[in-house]
């Protein structure tokens, strides 16, 4: 049988997972968004070029330093395809359910 403070925690930590669901969903879209505007890929466009300047600079041969740029503009876009998933994965609103802890009254078993 749990305790009353056991019981007072299990309601804090449903309360805390339901508020989780409310926030995380609309934190990953805000991030995908960023990742994906027409803004983000001017970005990345001109980090690619950058780096692919910057290594052409220091003597690297241009079809190794194509395959290094491609290798970083991978890098940054793994970053968006985890993000993808765990929209996917994240619970909407309509997917959580309530939680209710129920006082046991004395000499109650289950």
């Amino acid at each position: 049988m749990a305790s009353e403070s056991e019981k007072e925690e299990l309601k804090a930590v449903a309360e805390f997972i339901k508020e989780l669901s409310n926030i995380v969903p609309n934190m990953v879209k805000g991030i995908l968004e960023s990742f994906f505007s027409e803004e983000a890929g001017r970005s990345m466009g001109k980090a690619v070029g950058n780096f692919y300047n910057e290594l052409i600079k220091s003597g690297i041969p241009p079809q190794t330093a194509v395959e290094m740029a491609k290798d970083y503009l991978g890098t940054l876009t793994k970053w968006s395809d985890v993000l993808k998933t765990l929209q996917i994965h994240a619970p909407t609103r309509k997917e959580t359910k309530e939680v209710e802890v129920c006082k046991e009254e004395p000499g109650e078993e289950e």
